[in-house]
């Protein structure tokens, strides 16, 4: 049956029942049951019903062998995000490890994205992260993926190319680190249909052309390449491979080739038992043909870091022709086909380790790398861009003068070399020699190339100018650091000033966060040991005034409110006006206080009421009346203040005066040019406006919070409504302190 032929779902449960046993095949079949009834009534755009998605999915992973957990979870894997279904129920249901499976390969839908490529970027990383914790998270993803690339044709072409693009960019990169080559080949071939279809189609066209010849040719050569195994008394499967559409069309652009300059369209596979068969056949293949130059490849020796091994050679062979043969034992052809999926081949209960330990290693060393990336990282964005340069880009091999074996991005250095080997390697780092000799450090490493790192302990760390040399994130990000932290005190003081900057406009000291032991809880909040980090943090804009502020204004509400303990040494303020006190008119601050007389009006900070507001006043101990909006947080949280508040009034002139603050915070996805648009909405509707700031988290949203001086609230809600229409913004509120 081949591959990509639609399965139905006991054609899944009899490939399950090939290496499970009939417990397991039973748990298989109730994930099938539980996902046919929650996506009951689903279609996809083809029309067809949906649960045939995750019975493929199944299958796919079936096929490679996959544990019942895994199997599961692809039937399972679109019901959290599809259905009413909740990660709590998969896992009463079945088990915490298929919950965190189905959770590991499900989006964040919960979060509202307006940017597509940002929601984008944070489902690739949450993906990642997951897999860096269980690979088999990523087996289902790529099932995922593959099936839906097969079902590319129902989408509308804008959507055909975003998918082909993203399985270019990041899915066949995955399957190929995980060594996973089926899967790749074939997300690579159909993504290629549908982001180049002249090409794609021109590549089908003239491979069909001189197939008859081509495949004769290599009939001639595998009669040939049998009948020298069979002198050498050895058991092997020779067969020919034809090349896959997308690699030759990579030779093409990459070397700059013709199609008819392409000569390797179809090779040789050679599958023995040991590897001392590998190299038997590869001297007889030798001594029958001359071997080309520079085409010798020993992946035996020196695997691939997705556990690839083979030995690859091209060869002169019938007739003057080049012919590339590739030649593997058994069990190098499974994991050359099915590459970290073979290592979780699954047969009567337990996982098969048909990979040995030290590759598995290299494969964890790599997951480790991915969560140093994202600790690194200021976002989803950055982190994915980290992923793409450093995991995903083409490798070299280098070794270190004791012959270990490192794999660092094409382009890396010495530099590079010495921050991945160890931080302090790198802070030390004086110079360095690549195959004995002094190299400068903006050399690029090689394939094959022993450096050794020259350092020095009285080093006075890196130099600025490594920037420019290093080629990795890793390295870069590194250096960048050693700087934040010998910049610390520079940072803290210039990150103190501008809190103290804030806190003035605020009507606040610095004596608000270090304050009646409000230090230890304002560094507990925000996560630092000190207020130095904290200062420091502030300068780089890695904490916001805006954050700091917000908090202390939860201590400074206390200000607007007095304690029950302290009503009995109020003046009592609860007794009925009389007639001659009803005719008191107060006017302050735009506002009338009937009833009342030298007492001073303000309008609360807490909640910055302006004209056209519900407005109600409070009379404080020793402050006079606090205006305060009617839906004012504070007092809907105080039902007994009500007891103390007093009928107010806007003024009718009030509305002339465009002198009332308030406080706006607009979320959104940072952008370029996010900020000038705000700040080009606010001039061209309001005429003051008396302080931005703003932060961006890890998720690239960004939080703006403006001051402005308006009129009232029919200004508001035009500057308000104004915010809400600028692209990738999704949220405009008023903010209540």
């Amino acid at each position: 049956m081949p591959r990509n032929q639609e399965l139905s779902a006991e054609a899944v449960l009899d490939l399950c029942r090939l290496y499970m046993n009939d417990k397991n095949v039973e748990f298989v079949k109730k994930a099938l049951d539980f996902a046919t009834k929650a996506h009951q009534g689903q279609v996809r755009l083809s029309g067809e019903p949906y649960i045939i998605h995750p019975i493929q999915v199944a299958g796919i992973l079936a096929r490679l062998k996959s544990d019942p957990d895994t199997v599961a979870t692809g039937f399972l894997h679109d019901v959290v995000e599809d259905t009413p279904y909740t990660l709590e129920d998969i896992e009463q249901e079945f088990s915490e490890t298929v919950a965190f499976l189905v959770d590991g390969v499900t989006k964040l839908g919960k979060f509202k994205f307006q940017s597509k490529a940002e929601a984008l970027a944070e489902n690739h990383r949450k993906m990642l992260l997951a897999m860096a914790k269980d690979m088999r998270i990523i087996m289902v993803k790529l099932a995922d993926r593959l099936h839906n690339m097969r079902t590319l044709k129902f989408q509308k072409a804008a959507k055909q190319v975003e998918k082909s693009q993203e399985a270019i960019e990041i899915y066949a990169p995955l399957a190929d680190r995980l060594g996973m080559n089926l899967i790749k080949w074939e997300l690579e071939d159909i993504a290629l249909r549908y982001t180049n279809p002249g090409q794609y189609y021109r590549i089908v066209k003239l491979m069909d052309a001189k197939r008859d010849e081509r495949e004769k040719y290599i009939q001639d050569a595998i009669l040939e390449i049998e009948h020298a195994v069979e002198e050498l008394d050895i058991e092997a499967d020779v067969y020919g491979r034809p090349k896959h559409i997308y690699s030759i069309y990579r030779k093409m652009v990459d070397q700059n080739k013709d199609f008819d300059d392409i000569y390797d369209l179809l090779a040789i596979r050679v599958i023995v038992a040991t590897i001392k068969d590998c190299y038997a056949v590869l001297g007889a293949i030798h001594t029958k043909w001359k071997p080309m130059p520079g085409r010798f490849k020993d992946y035996i020796a020196m695997p691939k870091a997705n556990m690839y091994q083979s030995i690859h050679t091209t060869v002169i062979g019938p007739f003057g022709k080049p012919v590339e043969i590739q030649i593997r034992t058994t069990q190098m052809h499974e994991i050359a086909e099915y590459g970290v999926a073979a290592h979780w081949a699954y047969k009567e209960g337990k996982t098969q380790k048909v990979i040995e330990e030290d590759s598995i290693k290299r494969q964890l060393n790599w997951f480790r790398d991915i969560v140093e990336l994202q600790d690194d990282a200021k976002d989803a964005s950055e982190f994915m861009d980290f992923v793409k340069e450093d995991i995903f880009k083409d490798q070299v091999y280098i070794f270190s003068p004791k012959g270990d074996v490192f794999e660092l991005p094409n382009g890396a250095g010495p530099i590079d070399f010495a921050f991945h080997v160890h931080t302090e390697i790198g802070n030390k780092t004086i110079g360095a020699k690549v195959n004995g000799k002094i190299v400068p450090l903006n050399y690029k490493l090689q394939n094959g190339d022993i450096i050794e790192i020259l350092t020095n302990p009285n080093s006075n760390g890196p130099s600025r100018d490594w920037l420019k040399f290093a080629s990795t994130s890793k390295a870069r990000n590194k250096i960048k650091r050693y700087f934040k932290m010998l910049d610390r005190d520079k940072n803290a003081e210039r990150g103190l000033q501008l809190l103290e900057k804030e806190l003035k406009e605020q009507n606040l000291t610095l004596k608000a966060v270090t304050g009646k032991g409000r230090e230890k809880d304002i560094l507990d909040r925000f996560n630092f040991s000190s207020l130095i980090d904290l200062y420091a943090a502030i300068a780089l804009n890695e904490l916001s005034t805006v954050s700091i502020l917000n908090y202390v204004n939860q201590f400074e509400k206390r200000d607007d409110k007095e304690p029950e303990s302290d009503r009995s040494n109020e003046q009592s303020i609860e007794k009925p006006m009389t007639t001659t006190e009803n005719h008191k008119i107060q006017h302050e601050n735009g506002v009338i206080v009937r009833g009342v007389d030298n007492l001073m009006v303000r309008l609360s900070r807490c909640c910055n009421p302006v004209p056209g507001d519900e407005i109600v006043g409070y009379i404080t101990r020793g402050r006079g009346i606090s205006v305060h909006r009617k839906d004012c947080p504070n007092l809907l949280t105080e039902p007994d203040l009500i007891q103390r508040t007093i009928p107010v009034e806007w003024e009718g002139q009030a509305q002339l005066n465009a002198d009332y603050e308030t406080v706006i915070k607009i979320v959104g996805f940072d952008r370029s040019g996010l900020i000038n648009d705000i700040l080009h909405v606010v001039n061209h509707t309001v005429k003051n406006l008396r302080n931005v700031n703003g932060k961006v988290d890890r998720n690239s949203v960004a939080t703006v919070s403006i001051k402005v001086a308006i009129s009232n609230t029919s200004q508001l809600q035009d500057l308000m409504t104004k915010l809400n229409n600028i692209p990738d913004v999704y949220e405009v509120t008023r903010v209540s302190t």
